[in-house]
């Protein structure tokens, strides 16, 4: 006899990551994630290897010094930030923390996958509210919202879309929301973001007592294989967070980087500077090819090919020339394909090769 996991488990397709090889390929190029282009900084590789030596130590259960630091860095306070295995993990714990069988995640159509994966995987029902032009639409996710609502996720940036709503639109949605609804601000790409009077989430945090912000060091930070996310929240949410997470749910390595990586000068302007000139750039190229590229506020396009064939056609003309970029369909978007900004060379060989195909085939 078998033993059988709860129905909804069984719905979820695992998530799969961008590639990272290649088949027969020498030289491969991986813009399929939006990893960092330059990698961790300097200081957190000197701080990874300085920690190496003590990895028999169990970690700081608390994160302490990296909650110090994330408050000193951000202008927050440490008492209510929560350090995750990612941010992953932060937004699965508050899906089963504050959802669960008989509940409701409402999310946009085309929002990250987690909150799809991590909704099902605790049992409620997953609501996806259709954007407008690739944008979150507020009136739809209130009203999307009914009496078994317990969260509503936003990223935004949004990921993969590359779109972002205004503070007024984000006050517009909160203030829709019962009370009794979570919020959860996916910001994973706030440090990108260069529009006058953004804000990642704090204000709305501060001012609702049922707001969440997430952030992470995967992107800008250039530290995905480390791990490491964090929350900000309202103390009864934190509180809830410390109750469940495993003790030591963040490792001391990650941790160090961490810290070394909110303290490195100038990283954070530079990978800006470097991201606003060659998403520029790589756009232009793109149309100039005669392909449409999406607006972005992320360290990514979206490019639309207008087909599922013609963008499944691209990727595979990308991929002889070393090229890895992510396919879109799981995300309900299959004629497009998601282009990381990477570096200057990698930028161009991008323009190059599309421009290649398109002329090919356009």
């Amino acid at each position: 006899m078998t033993v059988l996991p709860r129905p909804s488990v069984l719905s979820i397709e695992p998530y799969v990551g961008g590639e990272a090889h290649l088949p027969g390929v020498n030289r491969v190029i991986k813009l399929s994630s939006n990893e960092g282009p330059f990698g961790p900084p300097p200081g957190a590789i000197e701080a990874i290897r300085n920690a190496a030596a003590e990895a028999h130590r169990y970690p700081d259960g608390g994160a302490e010094a990296l909650r110090a630091a994330l408050g000193a860095r951000w202008g927050l306070d440490p008492a209510r930030i929560v350090c995750g295995n990612g941010s992953d993990e932060l937004i699965a714990l508050l899906i089963l923390a504050y959802g669960g069988e008989g509940t409701e995640i409402v999310m946009s159509a085309h929002g990250f996958l987690m909150y799809d994966l991590a909704g099902r995987w605790a049992g409620s029902r997953v609501i996806k509210v259709p954007e407008k032009n690739l944008t979150a639409d507020v009136d739809g996710m209130i009203a999307a919202c009914g009496p078994r609502t317990k969260l509503v996720f936003l990223a935004n940036p949004n990921n993969p879309t590359g779109s972002i709503l205004p503070q007024a639109e984000l006050d517009r949605l909160r203030a829709g929301l019962r009370d009794d609804i979570l919020l959860v601000l996916d910001s994973a790409y706030a440090e990108y973001v260069t529009l006058p009077g953004y804000d990642a989430g704090a204000t709305l945090v501060d001012a609702s007592g049922t707001t969440v912000m997430t952030r992470t060091f995967s992107k800008i930070f250039g530290m995905g294989g480390m791990r490491l996310g964090w929350a900000y929240a309202p103390a009864p949410v934190v509180d809830v967070l410390n109750r469940i997470r495993g003790p030591f749910n963040v490792n001391a390595i990650a941790m160090a980087a961490g810290i070394a990586a909110l303290a490195e000068p100038g990283w954070i302007e530079k990978s800006v500077a470097h991201n606003e000139t060659w998403r520029a750039k790589l756009s232009a190229g793109l149309e100039a090819a005669g392909i449409k590229v999406w607006p972005s506020q992320g360290n990514f396009v979206l490019a639309d090919f207008g087909t599922p064939a013609r963008a499944q056609a691209a990727d595979l003309a990308l991929r002889k020339r070393g090229l890895i970029v992510r396919a879109m369909g799981a995300y309900g978007l299959a004629p497009c394909l998601r282009i990381t900004v990477g570096t200057a060379e990698e930028n161009a060989l991008v323009i190059d090769a599309l421009a290649g195909f398109m002329a090919a085939h356009g």
